[in-house]
């Protein structure tokens, strides 16, 4: 297990995934709804890969502002929603990549870590996160193949050994989890070898290059899912998944650029498959108990009477939703929002009745139902 001190102990963890803005939106309607049935605040970790950490970034910057009452946060929509919903009518990657075009002291990475900044986190670093829930944000070290993770209490990854109490920034953290590679990464950190402690398993730590200059790119390279770090800890793992269904193409473009692209891709895809069957496997077994919902998952599915009506047609056209990081009209973060509330819902009560309660569940926004 990676660090070598994980095991599965009592709590319940959610991993956010990847999928640009449209995986942040989603994973607000997730979050809406566990707020709602009293188990966002009984989290004891959130691990995020992506978008996903576009959304925990700011959850673990605010939470210390929410305000809990009878375990719910009446707080929620206005401390969490309404600022995330705002960034996400901002264009980051475009501008992005025309910045570090443009500027030469500047790369794409450096220009969006600053918009993370300016229009969401502000310059606080991990250590202002609560110690419960522990956030973890999930990149995917370049160097090593592996997942590096940023938290409160340490980041690195194990085969270099751990920052202790580390001072990076929650900006900086979101950046590297985002790093869509080639466009956006990679995220370049320099640091003090000296500042790594060595771990059981770090087999590359006599190797000084490896801790002076660490080359990051988005998370989801390693885990699109953000699963490892609360699968290989907590007995109960919610995963909210709004990586859509791969997409066959008969006319595939073979351009190289292309091709190079679409082996990310199918490597992507099958990893989160290889992830997904897993925990689903391990659910089903009673090995873990916990849900799994995916923006592709169709709600029928779940065979509740009550479930919030989804027509097909506009599950398949929201999983379809571009994974950038520009513009989303209010219709489509709406949509989101109320997709990822709905799936949330019904998962949880067809699959983990007795985890949670609270209201019947109702659309977030009424004006945008799906059915």
């Amino acid at each position: 297990m990676p660090f070598g001190s994980e095991g599965v102990d009592p709590g319940i963890g959610l991993a956010l995934s990847g999928g640009g803005f449209r995986a942040t939106l989603f994973h607000l309607g997730t979050l809406w709804r566990l707020n709602e049935l009293g188990l966002l605040g009984r989290l004891a970790r959130i691990s995020s890969v992506s978008g996903g950490s576009i959304t925990s970034g700011l959850l673990g910057l605010r939470w210390p502002q929410l305000s809990f009452q009878g375990g719910v946060a009446a707080n929620f929509v206005e401390i969490v929603v309404k600022p995330l919903r705002a960034f996400c009518e901002r264009s980051i990657d475009a501008l992005a990549v025309g910045e570090g075009a443009l500027v030469p002291w500047k790369s794409v990475s450096d220009a969006v870590r600053e918009k993370y900044e300016e229009h969401l986190l502000g310059t606080a670093t991990l250590q202002v996160l609560p110690d419960t829930p522990c956030f973890v944000f999930n990149a995917t070290n370049f160097q090593t193949g592996r997942d590096f993770r940023f938290s409160k209490p340490y980041a690195g990854d194990y085969l270099i050994g751990l920052v202790r109490n580390p001072s990076f920034r929650i900006s900086l953290a979101v950046a590297a989890s985002s790093a869509f590679p080639p466009f956006l990464s990679p995220v370049t950190l320099e640091l003090d070898p000296a500042s790594f402690e060595r771990t059981r398993g770090a087999d590359l730590w006599d190797r000084i290059e490896f801790r002076k200059v660490v080359r990051l790119t988005d998370g989801g390279v390693y885990d699109n899912l953000g699963l490892e770090t609360v699968w290989n800890r907590l007995d109960t793992v919610l995963c909210s998944d709004a990586g859509a269904p791969f997409q066959e193409d008969a006319d595939l473009d073979t351009a190289w650029h292309r091709q190079a692209l679409r082996a990310l891709d199918v490597a992507t895809d099958q990893s989160r498959a290889l992830r997904k069957r897993a925990l689903v496997d391990d659910l089903e077994r009673k090995l873990r108990k916990g849900a799994y919902w995916g923006i592709g998952t169709e709600i029928a599915s779940y065979q509740l009477a009550d479930a919030l009506p989804v027509a097909p047609a506009k599950a398949s056209a929201l999983a379809a939703l571009r994974t950038r990081l520009d513009p989303f009209s209010e219709t489509e973060q709406c949509q989101l929002v109320n997709f990822g509330y709905a799936l949330c819902d019904a998962a949880l009560r067809a699959h983990a009745p007795g985890l949670g309660s609270g209201p019947a569940p109702g659309w977030p926004y009424p004006s945008f139902q799906l059915g």
